[in-house]
């Protein structure tokens, strides 16, 4: 089952994440900050849930826009999932449903970035609809 995050759901989604970046410290307002994610518009935290557990999430932003009649935006972050289901389908069907969403929302683009070099990595977006060749992208962080 493919759904938005509920409050119950933090731990199993901060379990994935702990793969996703296992060398990230967990900040201690991260259950403050998930609460402000679940309850701002336009901001869409997905899980994929098989056999009660979460093993799969997304996280979808919906930005408005003043180009393109208006229409919005969106980006995806933090695709994730867990270890042990990788391979089987899931990540392209909750990739297909957070697609699906943007478009409902009206969205006219869906932006990604991955920091992998791992082919897999970019093999996966491709078949989920993804294309390198639109658009170069730029990262400026705080952090080196």
């Amino acid at each position: 089952m493919i759904r938005e995050a509920r409050p119950a759901d933090y731990a199993a989604i901060m379990r994935l994440y702990q793969e996703l970046h296992p060398n990230d410290p967990v900040p201690r307002d991260a259950a403050d900050v998930f609460t402000r994610i679940l309850n701002s518009p336009g901001l869409h935290l997905f899980v994929l849930e098989l056999d009660g557990d979460v093993v799969a999430s997304t996280y979808l932003n919906v930005i408005p826009n003043l180009t393109r009649a208006a229409a919005p935006y969106a980006v995806v972050e933090n695709v994730i999932v867990t270890t042990a289901r990788r391979g089987t389908g899931l990540g392209k069907q909750l990739m297909a449903a957070t697609l699906q969403a943007a478009w409902d929302a009206g969205c006219y683009k869906v932006m990604l970035a991955t920091g992998s070099q791992k082919p897999s990595t970019h093999a996966f977006y491709r078949a989920c609809g993804f294309s390198p060749h639109e658009k170069t992208a730029y990262l400026a962080k705080t952090h080196p």
